[in-house]
């Protein structure tokens, strides 16, 4: 395997994803320059997420049985051995060009100190355009606004092992708060940059949880954005709750009733609708 193909490894925390973990990986298979590894970070699930993984010749299981996502986080960043740490969830899928990005990204030394997160489109809702974009606004747009530099993107991001080693003994041990954003804080606090990528090669196909099962979650899990910036000492959170929360929320009850009176959209989580122009989805910097 030439040095290239030894940079990259993806760590994908699961707990009970097996419905869509199969996408995921196939989608990684399918890459055109594949990564060194891939870990599944199983985190006590009950199904057959790791019947899944063990599928997959190139998955690598580790198991942490403290639950929370950033706890499996942890276990993943730590058992990678690639010098570029990349990170997605369970229903995402990647385009076939992703992997290939991330190394050209870091080929150039200039990013040495920088970590990367890219956009998503989510392909289970109403709208998808629209929600993709009004989502882009407000995880990365408003949160640059605020705290001066881009939040990280669990779902779409990477980083060089050197920066996760920086941060690894700071980052807050949580399951209240956004492990990426709370992630992306440490890394800016130490003086790294973090880059937001809206090229279509890294848009993944993403899907839109909580708005149809549990609102009450929803609720709870919005409410992780100000709690981490308050812990953080920034005095803007409560701009946070009322226009992200507050206003997230409310969308969101827009997007149910919408689906009520035309009914619901068939999921299709493919790559075709993501490799959309940039343009139409999110603004240019």
């Amino acid at each position: 395997m030439d040095d290239s193909r030894r940079r990259v490894s993806i760590v994908i925390p699961a707990h009970n994803e097996e419905r869509q973990l199969r996408s995921c990986l196939d989608a990684i298979a399918a890459q055109t320059v594949r990564p060194f590894e891939v870990i599944v970070a199983d985190n006590n699930s009950r199904d057959k997420t790791v019947k899944v993984a063990a599928e997959y010749e190139f998955v690598r299981v580790v198991h942490e049985p403290r639950q929370g996502r950033v706890f499996a986080r942890n276990a993943g960043f730590h058992a990678a051995r690639g010098d570029i740490i990349a990170r997605i969830d369970a229903d995402i899928v990647l385009p076939p060009e992703w992997t290939k990005h991330v190394i050209a990204f870091y080929a150039d030394p200039r990013n040495k100190f920088r970590a990367w997160t890219g956009a998503g489109y989510f392909y289970n809702v109403r709208m998808p355009r629209l929600v993709s974009f009004g989502y882009s606004l407000m995880a990365f747009r408003l949160n640059k606004l605020l705290l001066g530099h881009y939040s990280l993107w669990g779902s779409n991001m990477a980083l060089p092992r050197s920066l996760w080693q920086a941060v690894q003994g700071e980052v807050c041990m949580r399951n209240d708060l956004h492990e990426d954003l709370d992630l992306a804080m440490h890394l800016a606090a130490k003086g790294f940059t973090i880059t937001y990528d809206t090229s279509t090669e890294t848009r993944v196909n993403a899907e839109l949880r909580r708005v149809h099962s549990n609102r009450h979650e929803l609720w709870e899990y919005l409410n992780w954005w100000p709690r981490a910036l308050k812990l953080h000492g920034n005095p803007l959170w409560p701009v946070v709750w009322f226009f992200g929360v507050f206003g997230l929320y409310a969308a969101t009850l827009i997007l149910v009733l919408a689906e009520k009176i035309f009914g619901k959209t068939v999921p299709q989580n493919t790559e075709a609708d993501s490799l959309a122009p940039a343009s139409d989805l999110d603004p240019a910097d």
